[in-house]
């Protein structure tokens, strides 16, 4: 006999977002208090903009931005080489049966708004959207 999940697919996914915002928390929490022992990563403040977890909760990407925009290759790369430290330090805090494997990636979501910024202000996209308006 199947074993029947008592969640239904609406509180999956928002039990996934939770666990995903509360992983930020906890690394962006390691990140200021400067608890990871590297220069790169202390030298830099990170933030950790967005957490996206995988349904069955084991894997966790994590979006990173350093502020100010400089060095962002060498803070993920240095995230990289401390993900075991940051790993265990989530499972720490996190609790599940589970800690997730992180992966980090540079945040690319604000290079995307500029260029959709760039785009919405060229006149020829202005032009179509002051028609847009009349109507």
């Amino acid at each position: 006999m199947a074993k029947r999940d008592p969640y239904s697919a609406e509180q999956h996914s928002v039990r996934v977002l939770k666990v995903g915002e509360r992983v930020r928390h906890i690394l962006s929490e390691l990140l200021a208090r400067q608890e990871v022992h590297d220069d790169i990563v202390s030298a830099a403040n990170i933030a950790v903009t967005e957490v996206r977890m995988t349904p069955d909760l084991r894997n966790a990407t994590a979006y990173v931005k350093p502020l100010l925009g400089a060095g962002e290759d060498d803070v993920v790369h240095a995230l990289r080489q401390n993900t075991a430290f940051l790993q265990r330090e989530v499972a720490k805090r996190l609790g599940l049966k589970f800690a997730p494997k992180l992966k980090f990636r540079k945040d690319e979501s604000f290079a995307e708004a500029d260029r959709i910024e760039a785009l919405l202000r060229d006149p020829k996209v202005a032009r179509d959207l002051e028609g847009d308006e009349d109507e």
